[in-house]
C-alpha cells in the first residue's frame, strides 16, 4: 500500500532532503529507543534505523504509530543486518571483579551511551558498540562480543516484523556473503521500499576507487533482483558526537565516491553532525544524511531524566519540548535545503 508518507519519504531522497535516525544496530535500550523514535519522528526524519530485535522493533513501531497519530508523519522503519563481522554489531564486556579498587574508570568517562556506571560492568542494553572503552581501559580487560544474527534467522525475523526497509552492512571482499544475505532476505517475500547498503573505508585498507568497485559489484546483484538501492557511505563510524573533524571525513568520502558511484541515492553517515551540512555544496549535494551518535547525545539529558522519572518523554511536557527543539535544530537544515 502506497501512502502519502511513503511518497514524502521517497521524494525526500530525490530532492536531497532525506534524514535518517540511527538508533544503533546493537542498541537495545528500549526506554531510550521509544523516546528517540518519538522525538525524531516528530522532528521530521524520514526513516528510523534499528537493531534486528523484535522487542526493539515493537517499541519503535509503537512510537512511530504515535507520531503518525499526533503529527501526521510516518518515517520508514528500517532494520540493520550484516553479511559478516562488523563493529556496529558488537557489545563491550568486562568482568568488574578484575578492576582495581582505585581505578579511575576512564571507560565510564568516555562512554557516549552512559552504558558504564560507577560500579559493575557494561549495561549491554545501552551499549551500541562504539568501542571507545576498549582502547581506554588501562588494563586491557574490556572485550567486544559479536551480537550479529545468524543468516538462518534473517527470514523468520523479517517475516514477523515486516520492516519498510533493510540495511546491509558489508565490507570489501564479501560479495558472496552479500549475495547469500540478500537471498535470505528475499525468503521473507517482502516488498521493500529501499534496500540500503552501508560500507566505508575505515579499517578495510582500501581507497575510494576500490570502495566504488565493491559497491558496483553489489549493484549488479541488486539490479538483477529489481531492488532500489540506497548507498550509505560510512565515513568515521559511530563518531558524530566527536565534532567537526568527524563530519569532514564523511563529506570527503562522498566527494570522492560521487563521480564513480553506481546508480542510486548517496547518503552520508559515520561522523555526521550539525557541521556536516556546512561542508557541502549548496546544490548537487548528497541525497541524504543519517544521524546516530550526535542525535542521541543532544537529547541525552532529557532521555536520562525521563528514565529517572520512570516516564516517557512524551508524558513530560517540559522535557519533550526541550528535546524536540534540539532535535529540530539538527534535522531542520536538511529538511529545508535545496540540493538542485
Amino acid at each position: 500500500m502506497i501512502t502519502n508518507n511513503s511518497i514524502c519519504n521517497s521524494e525526500a531522497l530525490k530532492k536531497g532532503n532525506w534524514v535518517k535516525l540511527i538508533c544503533g544496530a546493537s542498541n537495545q535500550d528500549l526506554p531510550s529507543i521509544v523516546d528517540l523514535c518519538s522525538i525524531y519522528g516528530a522532528a521530521g526524519v524520514h526513516c528510523i534505523d534499528l537493531a534486528a530485535d523484535e522487542a526493539v522493533i515493537n517499541a519503535a513501531r509503537n512510537s512511530i504509530d504515535w507520531v503518525f497519530e499526533t503529527y501526521g508523519k510516518k518515517p520508514w522503519l528500517m532494520i540493520s543486518l550484516s553479511d559478516g563481522q562488523d563493529a556496529h554489531f558488537r557489545k563491550a564486556w568486562f568482568n568488574p571483579d578484575l578492576c582495581p579498587s582505585n581505578c579511575l574508570r576512564p571507560c565510564q568517562n568516555i562512554c557516549p551511551a552512559l552504558a558504564i556506571g560507577n560500579e559493575g560492568g557494561v549495561n549491554t542494553n545501552k551499549c551500541y558498540g562504539c568501542g571507545r572503552c576498549i582502547d581506554t581501559c588501562p588494563l586491557g580487560i574490556i572485550q567486544e562480543k559479536d551480537r550479529r544474527l545468524t543468516l538462518k534467522d534473517f527470514a523468520p525475523l523479517l517475516t514477523t516484523i515486516k520492516p519498510d526497509a533493510v540495511e546491509i552492512h558489508t565490507a570489501p571482499g564479501r560479495v558472496k556473503e552479500f549475495e547469500k544475505t540478500i537471498k535470505e532476505i528475499f525468503k521473507a517475500n517482502l516488498k521493500l521500499k529501499r534496500l540500503s547498503v552501508s560500507c566505508g573505508l575505515q579499517g578495510h585498507g582500501i581507497n575510494h576507487e576500490e570502495l566504488a568497485e565493491e559497491l558496483w559489484l553489489r549493484h549488479k546483484f541488486l539490479r538483477i533482483h529489481n531492488q532500489k538501492p540506497l548507498w550509505q557511505l560510512d565515513g568515521r563510524r559511530m563518531s558524530g558526537d566527536l565534532g567537526a573533524g568527524a563530519a569532514k571525513i564523511a563529506v570527503k568520502l562522498w566527494e570522492k565516491i560521487r563521480p564513480i558511484a553506481p546508480p542510486g541515492p548517496l547518503q552520508l553517515a559515520g561522523g555526521t553532525n550539525e557541521s556536516t551540512i556546512k561542508y557541502l555544496p549548496e546544490i548537487n549535494g548528497p541525497e541524504g544524511v543519517a544521524f546516530g551518535g550526535k542525535a542521541r547525545k543532544i537529547i541525552q539529558p532529557w532521555l536520562e531524566e525521563a528514565q529517572r522519572k520512570r516516564i516517557s518523554l512524551k508524558d513530560w511536557p517540559e522535557g519533550w519540548e526541550a528535546a524536540l527543539s534540539e532535535a529540530k535544530r539538527l534535522v531542520n537544515p536538511w529538511l529545508i535545503r535545496k540540493s538542485s
